[in-house]
């Protein structure tokens, strides 16, 4: 069974979120994994054409075949995690969202809320690792259900399709493994905003591009995500996670996919605690000084040399910026590369003397 994709430690909050993504993951049966990453150039197959009502129908093909969207939908679900950024991004608010990270008020970071325009924020729907609420999402009156960031099952796909008509998960990628791009894009594709879609990503793809260039020390050096549970999990090469990175220019280790298998991510032994010694090691933890510590009391991990030459980025999965990292949405990346990119540039500057601050918000 897959590990959860983001820091599960420390509070009820982070365990409900473990077992929602393991337990998606596990009966998708196909191998787990996130993906959205910026600065890839993925797209969503098939691009269609924008203007409302024109662009209907569109079909959109996924893992359990295909979809067809007859028209303009009024009353949008989402039971991707990160969908509802995609949605906001492209001026309409879902009329139900499915929580995950943060406890905010209709499963709206602050990073999307400006998107609201003051509007009622969306109900809340909860998947504690059973599934969608499929009764208070059929409440809802839907005429569309998005699951693109998610590990539907092929039950639940049908399940949801009994009374709208549900986009789930790409066959391409890994469960949780769209890339944010491809999201967004297929989000247009399905609200008949495709000219929209793509003007999005590519405000986002030049905001990713400018800040690689003011960095050029990011270029072509080797980095990976980690978080400290239950021993050491890193996360792979078509994690979202990773995918920020490689977007703004750094490389994933050589054998980090062979070491973790056809999964976003693993737990790996002491034995492969080299993965770790890179140009920078980026850690998603619940608690900075707690789990700075207690990595710095493992022998194994302290000599690294990504250690002793203070290449390490520590990022509070408790606070908004955590929150909008794990999120990695069309929404959420501008807010997240603000804040990453100074800490990096700090973690790989070639002085150890250099601190690794802590963003101010």
């Amino acid at each position: 069974m897959p590990r959860s994709r983001r820091v599960p430690r420390l509070s009820a909050a982070l365990a409900s979120a473990v077992i929602l993504l393991a337990t998606a993951a596990c009966g998708g049966g196909s191998g787990s994994g996130p993906g959205p990453g910026p600065g890839t150039g993925e797209s969503a197959p098939g691009a269609g054409a924008s203007g409302g009502g024109d662009a209907f129908p569109v079909t959109i093909a996924h893992k359990y075949g295909s979809t067809t969207i007859t028209s303009e939908p009024e009353r949008i679900v989402t039971v991707g995690l990160t969908d509802q950024d995609a949605v906001l991004a492209l001026g309409e608010v879902p009329v139900g969202t499915t929580e995950w990270l943060g406890g905010y008020e209709g499963a709206i970071g602050p990073w999307a809320r400006p998107e609201l325009g003051g509007g009622p924020a969306p109900t809340v729907l909860k998947d504690t690792g059973t599934g969608p609420q499929v009764e208070r999402i059929a409440a809802l009156k839907p005429d569309l259900i998005l699951a693109l960031y998610g590990g539907l099952t092929k039950e639940q796909y049908t399940s949801l399709s009994a009374f709208a008509p549900v986009v789930a998960q790409p066959k391409e990628h890994n469960d949780y493994g769209i890339p944010w791009q491809e999201q967004t894009r297929t989000v247009g594709r399905a609200l008949g905003k495709a000219d929209e879609a793509a003007k999005a990503v590519e405000s986002v793809e030049a905001e990713i591009a400018a800040t690689a260039r003011e960095h050029p020390g990011f270029r072509g050096a080797t980095a990976v995500v980690a978080t400290p549970y239950e021993g050491i999990f890193v996360f792979g090469s078509q994690d979202p996670r990773s995918r920020v990175l490689t977007g703004l220019g750094f490389a994933v280790p050589d054998g980090l996919d062979a070491a973790i298998g056809d999964r976003f991510g693993a737990g790996i032994s002491k034995e492969r605690i080299d993965l770790l010694d890179q140009g920078a090691v980026v850690w998603i933890v619940g608690d900075v000084a707690k789990d700075t510590l207690k990595l710095h009391r493992d022998a194994s991990y302290r000599d690294l040399a990504v250690v002793k030459e203070g290449r390490e980025v520590f990022i509070d999965e408790t606070s908004d910026y955590g929150h909008a990292t794990s999120f990695v949405s069309v929404l959420s990346l501008p807010y997240v590369i603000d804040r990453l990119a100074p800490q990096l540039a700090a973690a790989v500057d070639g002085s150890p003397s250099t601190e690794v601050r802590q963003p101010a918000s």
